[in-house]
């Protein structure tokens, strides 16, 4: 590529509209200085040296890796992170044609961008300052060994001439997964107003999760509709600690992340945000579960009225696309006290009788609730046997049953838990004897 060719580029990649935002980063806009810096008739090589080493420390910090070449793979996860008029429309199946044409356009742009890899912006630099050759390293890495989405897409874009031509297959990888963080990550936090992305959420599978089938089978099922478009309920998953509600939420989400859901974890205590966490989610493409654990409420708390809203409806509608499950160890979720079944001489409220029921009726607005009993002694040696049976463990089946009854009694409250605790107790243990 010549001066003129390289002059062309800066302008074009200048002018990108719709997918303005990829070259918004501090890594995008070092490179395009560099191009600058190195357009001119005798560029300062101090000032080249300076753009391109931040340029090499801002790729080196990459967290994720999409393609072996550096740069490339930055560009590639920009197009996919961006939110942008083409994005979004894609990702909510709305994109009007001018934008998907003007995508078109700019992909090709980018395209030009993305064959700047290492080899030949390392020789442009050296060409153009000889007094730097033989300084850097090309910023490579061996190819990802990932079949995720993400990769997926990402090795298809590397092999395509045209960008302009794959808008479809990006417009469908939005769709499917998502724009922006939704597209990236699988889970959430809300916190102090804002979502919060969750870079290692817990990995916990579904086939992990040894009996409590028949409790979590409607679970998925209502989930699946949810996916598919279909009525779907919001869920109260009630039952004693270490039953594993909210393993059983946990892996859900990372069953069906690829099929587009992502899950949002709200805390008890800021369920008063809760209309602001539905604006944000609701324009949205995706399809969000919030997550409340350990939800419940002392009889003096009144956050329990910010559910409402979502749980039965106020005069806006509540999104579509957003459902509750959430998990309690009370099966009415707030604490009632003797003395609200009294005649209300106890306390103020005159009609106290009508505050306890608004009370107990808010488990009742959940469309769906599961119990997750405390296990008996046979699914109690059913999880540990498929614990262990999962994790490899060399252990005859009497031996582990003996220790498993011992752990048992030693430690208050049978639960999946309580199995899982001594499961790892014993592979240190095995690990240790054979080390």
């Amino acid at each position: 590529m010549g001066r003129g060719d390289m002059r062309g580029l800066l302008i074009r990649a200048r002018g990108i509209a719709t997918l303005r935002g990829v070259l918004d980063s501090g890594v995008a806009r070092d490179l395009l200085g560099l191009l600058e810096l190195l357009e001119e008739e005798r560029p300062d090589a101090g000032a080249v040296a300076r753009v391109f080493g931040r340029l090499w420390e801002g790729l080196a910090l990459e967290e994720e890796r999409l393609l072996p070449d550096a740069w490339q793979s930055h560009l590639v996860g920009r197009v996919l992170d961006d939110e942008n008029p083409f994005s979004l429309g894609a990702e909510k199946g709305e994109v009007d044609p001018s934008v998907v044409e003007q995508a078109r356009r700019d992909l090709r742009t980018l395209r030009e961008m993305f064959a700047l890899d290492a080899a030949v912006l390392l020789g442009r630099v050296e060409s153009a300052v000889p007094a730097l050759a033989g300084i850097w390293v090309p910023w490579t890495s061996p190819e990802p060994v990932d079949d995720s989405p993400r990769c997926t897409i990402a090795r298809k874009l590397s092999a395509a001439e045209d960008w302009g031509a794959c808008a479809e297959l990006l417009a469908g990888h939005y769709a499917r997964h998502g724009a922006g963080p939704y597209g990236r990550h699988r889970a959430f936090l809300w916190r102090e107003g804002r979502l919060l992305a969750v870079s290692r959420p817990d990995p916990v599978s579904l086939a992990e999760l040894v009996a409590y089938e028949r409790e979590r089978e409607p679970l998925i099922r209502n989930t699946e509709r949810f996916l598919a478009g279909l009525p779907a309920h919001h869920a109260l998953l009630y039952g004693l600690p270490g039953t594993g509600k909210s393993s059983t939420v946990k892996a859900i989400m990372n069953e069906y992340a690829d099929l587009g859901l992502r899950l949002v974890e709200v805390k008890k205590e800021d369920l008063a945000e809760l209309q602001v966490v539905l604006e944000v989610l609701g324009g949205r493409g995706r399809r969000f579960v919030l997550f409340v654990d350990d939800l419940s409420f002392e009889e003096h708390e009144v956050e329990y009225k910010a559910l409402k809203a979502l749980l039965e409806g106020s005069v806006e509608e509540p999104p579509g696309n957003v459902r509750l499950y959430a998990t309690s160890n009370r099966r009415n979720l707030i604490r009632e006290s003797f003395s609200e079944r009294g005649d209300g001489s106890a306390g103020d409220d005159v009609h106290a009788r009508d505050t306890m029921q608004e009370k107990l009726s808010l488990a009742a607005r959940f469309g769906l609730r599961l119990t997750f009993p405390s296990p008996d002694q046979a699914r109690y040696l059913e999880i540990v046997a498929g614990l262990a049976r999962e994790r490899g463990l060399a252990i005859p089946a009497e031996d582990l049953r003996e220790r498993a009854l011992l752990w048992d009694r030693w430690h208050a409250g049978r639960s999946g838990r309580t199995a899982r605790q001594f499961v790892d107790e014993l592979e240190a243990e095995l690990a240790e004897q054979q080390s």
